[in-house]
């Protein structure tokens, strides 16, 4: 007979199984147009990199995506820094009397 602890250790065993299993995601299928030489040059690309033509424009469209966020970001990033500037020159100033405290 199994006890309440042991019922939960296999559900805790079972849960942690199921989590190790590769997510599947949804995949569509689409049709994109190529210049028969860029095609070519993808081809020869996917075969050097060890993919096949469809992991090597998924990676390609990747790293755009995750550029054009990145630019994004250091953009926001840097508005916020110009906002914030005035705000952080006071701060500096208000304290800039015990930058030499200490420091014999």
């Amino acid at each position: 007979m199994k006890t309440a602890s042991q019922g939960k250790s296999r559900q805790n065993s079972d849960a942690a199984i199921r989590s190790r299993r590769p997510i599947r995601v949804k995949k569509e299928r689409v049709l994109i147009e190529f210049p028969s030489s860029l095609l070519e040059r993808a081809d020869r690309a996917a075969v050097a990199l060890g993919k096949n033509r469809s992991e090597l424009i998924r990676a390609a469209i990747e790293q755009i995506l995750d550029s054009m966020e990145r630019k994004k970001f250091e953009t926001e990033l840097a508005a916020a820094y110009a906002a914030n500037a005035k705000m952080n020159l006071d701060i500096t100033e208000e304290f800039a009397h015990v930058d030499g405290e200490g420091i014999e």
